[in-house]
This record gives C-alpha cells, sequence and structure tokens, in this order.
C-alpha cells in the first residue's frame, strides 16, 4: 500500500482476507510476465520501454522469464523491434509477422494477441495506456474472461506471488491496490511515463518464439483504405519534457498564464497546467497534467498555484525535482515537493524569468 492516500483495497474474483488461497491446479500452466510492445506504422511506443522495465522487475521476484509480445507487419522495422526488445530487457520475444498485422485493427489484433495468449499463458500481460492499448486491453481481457486493472501507477509481486496493481479510484481521492485471484491472466495497463525508462543495454540478445497468424485478410471487417496522419495530434509533448512549467487556479485568471509561458520560453520548457484550469476553459485539455491528463517526469518541474491534489501528484510524482510556488504553507503540494516558495506565483514568475534569462545570456556569451 501506498501513503500517498488513503489506501483500499479490492480483489477481482476472490477476498484476500485469511489464509493463503492456494492457486487452481490449472493456473501452474501460466508462466512468466508479459509486456505487449507497441507498434504502429514501424515506430515502437516508448511506453513499452517502460514497461519491460517494470515487467524485469516483476519477473525476477516471481523467478521467471520476461517476454515482449510483438504483433506487426514484416520489415526492418519489425527486426529492429525485435532487437530493442532484448536490450530493453526482455528474454524471449513472441512474434506474429504478418501483412495483415502491419496496421492496427482491433479485429486482427484482439484475436491474434488472445490466441498467442492461449496458446503460451503467460501469468501476466501488461499494455500501455494508450489510445491503442486500451482499446486491445479491454477486448483481450473481455475474450479471456480475466480481469484488468486500468491506468495503473504501481505494480508489485504481493506475498502470495499475485499482481498487486495499484490505481487512483474515486475520483483520485485514494489509490486502490487490486488483485486477480480465481483468474489468468493477470492484466495490467500503466499510462506512458507512470514507470521509469529502463537503462539499454547493447548486445543483449535473447530468443525468438514466432506463432502463426491464424487469420485470412476475407475474414476481416474493417479495411485500411488510406492513412492520414494528423497534423497537430501531439502538438503538447509535455510527457517526454525535460523541464515543464505548469500553472494552476492560482494564478487567478487565464491571462496570467502568459507569466508561465514566457518562462517556458525562456527555458525551452514545456507548459501545462492542471485540471481545474481545463475546466474553465483557461487552457487546452493537451496541456493537462495528472491522472485525467498527461503525467510527466521531467528532470525539473515548476508548479505555480497548484494545490497538488491526488489527481495532479499521481502525474507529476515522477520528476526528478519539483519546485512548487503557493501563496498557501499547508498547501498540499509542499507535502511532496523537493523545493518549495511560499509567496505570490504573480511576483515570482516574471522574477525567475528574468533571472534565468540574464544567467543563460552569460552562458551563452562565455561559451
Amino acid at each position: 500500500m501506498s501513503d500517498k492516500a488513503a489506501p483500499a483495497a479490492a480483489a477481482a474474483g476472490g477476498n484476500r482476507a485469511g489464509m493463503k488461497k492456494e492457486l487452481p491446479e490449472h493456473f501452474k500452466a501460466y508462466k512468466h510476465v508479459w509486456v505487449f510492445i507497441e507498434m504502429e506504422r514501424g515506430v515502437v511506443h516508448p511506453v513499452s520501454w517502460e514497461l519491460l522495465g517494470e515487467g524485469r522487475k516483476l519477473a525476477d521476484k516471481l523467478g521467471v522469464e520476461l517476454a515482449g509480445a510483438l504483433l506487426a507487419g514484416p520489415g526492418e522495422a519489425t527486426a529492429a523491434a525485435v532487437k530493442d526488445c532484448f536490450e530493453y530487457g526482455a528474454d524471449l520475444v513472441y512474434l506474429m509477422e504478418d501483412p495483415i498485422l502491419a496496421d492496427y485493427r482491433n479485429q486482427t489484433y484482439a484475436a491474434s494477441l488472445t490466441d498467442l495468449v492461449n496458446t503460451h499463458k503467460p501469468e501476466i500481460l501488461l499494455l500501455g495506456a494508450t489510445n491503442l492499448g486500451r482499446d486491445l486491453a479491454g477486448t483481450v481481457a473481455t475474450t479471456l474472461a480475466t480481469g484488468l486493472t486500468a491506468d495503473c501507477t504501481e505494480l508489485a509481486i504481493d506475498h502470495e506471488g499475485s499482481l498487486a496493481a495499484t490505481r487512483p479510484t474515486f475520483g483520485g481521492t485514494l489509490l486502490c491496490t487490486i488483485h486477480t485471484l480465481n483468474f489468468r491472466p493477470q492484466m495490467a495497463t500503466v499510462r506512458p511515463r507512470v514507470m521509469a525508462m529502463p537503462e539499454r543495454q547493447e548486445g543483449r540478445q535473447g530468443r525468438v518464439v514466432p506463432h502463426k497468424l491464424a487469420l485470412e485478410e476475407s475474414s476481416i471487417i474493417t479495411k485500411i483504405l488510406d492513412f492520414i496522419a494528423d497534423a497537430n495530434i501531439e502538438k503538447a509533448q509535455l510527457a517526454y519534457a525535460d523541464i515543464v512549467v505548469a500553472g494552476g487556479m492560482g494564478l487567478g485568471r487565464a491571462e496570467n498564464f502568459k507569466l508561465v509561458q514566457d518562462l517556458a520560453a525562456v527555458l525551452g520548457a514545456e507548459y501545462g497546467c492542471s485540471r481545474p484550469v481545463v475546466q474553465k476553459g483557461w487552457m487546452p485539455a493537451e496541456r493537462q497534467i495528472g491522472q485525467t491528463g498527461k503525467t510527466i517526469r521531467p528532470r525539473l518541474y515548476i508548479a505555480a498555484g497548484i494545490s497538488g491534489a491526488i489527481q495532479h501528484r499521481v502525474g507529476v510524482e515522477g520528476s526528478d525535482i519539483i519546485l512548487a510556488i503557493n501563496t498557501d504553507p499547508n498547501a498540499t503540494i509542499f507535502e511532496f515537493a523537493h523545493m518549495g516558495i511560499v509567496g505570490d506565483a504573480l511576483q515570482i514568475l516574471p522574477a525567475l524569468t528574468e533571472a534565468f534569462r540574464r544567467r543563460l545570456a552569460v552562458n551563452r556569451l562565455a561559451g
């Protein structure tokens, strides 16, 4: 359990109370930890590598192997992705390689991943909580008639050897740890940037287990006619920024967010906001940071006029350094910030902007 909020516990298909539960005999066939490797148009989503890092810890705790499950079209990009899986910690890769899998379609991917799971029986299956991952995970869990814990912020193996998946619940007011006791595999999704990126081990190798696709194009309802990229998608690159400056309701009004943008511009940073600011219409949803927005792991996060509710905390606590600015010395954000300034953000933000502008200008001249 975490002390980040009032704890709660739930079990899918069983009760955690009492004596250690003896697992059903057929559960013994389920072994190893799997990570679904999300690949679209030749590019692997970074959340897959983050999950391999977390999956490595779970597999080591259980004393089992870590596997990547890769569904993709044939080509050099797929071969490169297999190599990357090993270098990010996988012991083996279950590979389904077919032109039918070149583009994501729920019917093809769900049927293929379900067949792969039923054949090789993983104990734990992790997916990224991306648009693709959420769509796929729900269908696969339903088809397999197993439990799925969505948008986890923490994964662990409990004393009985089952997956303890923690996620915010009741509107983010507390954290709930969920166990899938009577069904396998145990499934969970994790949002990008919640888990740390593992260190890459160049040259690390493993084995590939090919699996034949059991589908024909004629049996698939959805057809890919064309792909049109959205030029505006992910315009705000908050999730992968090294520095993020954000503002909350403490800034008073929408016009004052220019102070946040000015500081971000001087630092070469991204800028964001808390959920109430989006609800007020002061900033667009793509700039929201927190449980229902973007999860970030910057080297430096500056939060101005943000109270620090649990919804916001779960989206920023992976930051290396959190600097909080708030007029209220008892604001919740000071409980988890690394550094704090008690004061008016409307005065402190311009002062920081000017100080950094002068300092950076001196550094450029010296260089």
